[in-house]
């Protein structure tokens, strides 16, 4: 009988077969999850890092005419510096345009915010009915999407198609034009509201329902009412999804383009640079600015990423200011 020792194994051709060493077992199992990343972190590159990466380098650079811009050597990209910032930083255009959006913010965020909460909290009441279709009713809308949920809205706007301006006319009602003006910014906030709210509904109920069952029977136990609960108890816990919708309603803000591009051929009220956005899209494909577009889509960008790092980093210090307590 052969000794354990000296068997060997042998390949499909009879040929040895050496086993690898726990050395190279280890180095391949410490080598196998950056495999796996290799797939992400191309796409990653191709579909985030380079548009930013171009959008840059597009930013830095300006095309300049030599005479009157015909023949083949009339026209040259050169080295702009920060020419293109400055000039973005000073058009009076873009600054409207981010005071606008500035102000319908200021109506969609807290609004949406404040429906979302409501109607998780009484999603999560122990007396709701029919729970399932009512979540799925509430959260239909944001599966809608912006450019065909603004359509759907336009023509509701609208006082010639609109079946709203029947009946108030036929009732002898006034007839608000929501297309023209400061109503303007309610139709547009409107549209904002109605797709959003469910889907920050959906992530403040999950947050609700993850809360121990314990908790809530102490708070009945101590007397409180399902009033008190939500306030005292269930508000306070979803606080950090709270901070994720603001966030996400933060940055979906400042990148306003789908409601105001398609409400434009409804109402001259909308201009082509009612948002920063929009002013981005009509540089550089309305105008051919390519370079001036990207540094104003850097800006933006530049900006929002400041602005949502600034309310993050609050919020966190916040939140460990009430954990030290």
């Amino acid at each position: 009988m052969k000794s354990t020792a000296n068997r060997q194994s042998y390949g499909v051709k009879g040929a040895p077969y050496a086993h690898p060493s726990p050395t190279t077992t280890l180095k391949r199992a410490r080598s196998a999850p950056y495999f796996f990343l290799v797939p992400a972190t191309l796409l990653f590159a191709l579909f985030f890092a380079l548009p930013i990466g171009y959008a840059l380098w597009l930013s830095f650079r300006k095309v300049r005419v030599s005479g009157l811009g015909l023949g083949s050597g009339a026209r040259s990209e050169i080295w702009a510096g920060a020419e293109n910032y400055t000039d973005a930083l000073s058009d009076s255009e873009l600054l409207h345009g981010t005071l606008r959006v500035l102000g319908y913010g200021c109506i969609v965020v807290p609004v949406m915010l404040g429906l979302a909460l409501l109607f998780a909290l009484m999603l999560d009441s122990e007396k709701v009915r029919f729970a399932p279709v009512t979540r799925l009713a509430i959260f239909l809308p944001y599966a809608i999407p912006g450019v065909v949920a603004a359509l759907l809205w336009g023509f509701l706007y609208l006082p010639d198609v609109s079946p709203f301006y029947f009946v108030l006319d036929k009732l002898g009602m006034p007839q608000p034009d929501l297309l023209d003006g400061g109503p303007l910014f309610l139709a547009l906030s409107n549209i904002a509201v109605w797709g959003g709210t469910g889907f920050n509904m959906i992530v403040i109920y999950t947050a609700l329902q993850a809360i121990p069952a314990e908790v809530y029977e102490a708070a009945k136990l101590d007397g409180a009412t399902p009033v008190q609960i939500a306030l005292r108890i269930k508000i306070p816990m979803v606080a950090p999804s709270l901070v994720l919708t603001f966030f996400f309603s933060i940055i979906a803000t400042l990148q306003v383009f789908n409601e105001p591009t398609t409400l434009k051929p409804l109402t001259n009220s909308v201009s082509t640079t009612w948002s920063p956005l929009m002013k981005v899209h009509r540089d550089a494909f309305g105008e051919g600015d390519i370079h001036g577009a990207a540094a104003q889509a850097v800006i933006i960008a530049f900006a929002t990423l400041l602005l949502s790092f600034g309310f993050l980093r609050a919020a966190n210090r916040r939140q460990k200011q009430e954990a030290a307590r």
